[in-house]
């Protein structure tokens, strides 16, 4: 089984939007769209095998992927 590192948690920030491992205080990364959070955030967790986590301004999770093995893989093969 191959270790999972960190969620990675894209979140509004004063300064646009912001990346951040799961439970860390500090910003990994502060970009100005959303967007080139996302993008940041998975690459991130693309190396870690781990799980984006896309919020909206309102706090509130909106989206999300797996990266890695995914302990509940979807049931539809699209």
């Amino acid at each position: 089984m191959t270790k999972r590192g960190k969620n990675q948690h894209v979140v509004n920030h004063k300064d646009g939007w912001a990346v951040k491992g799961e439970g860390n205080k500090k910003a990994t990364k502060v970009t100005r769209t959303q967007e080139a959070a996302i993008n940041r955030a998975e690459e991130i967790a693309r190396n870690q095998n781990s799980d984006t986590k896309i919020h909206g301004r309102d706090g509130k999770i909106r989206a999300g992927n797996t990266y890695g093995n995914d302990p509940c893989p979807p049931k539809d093969k699209k």
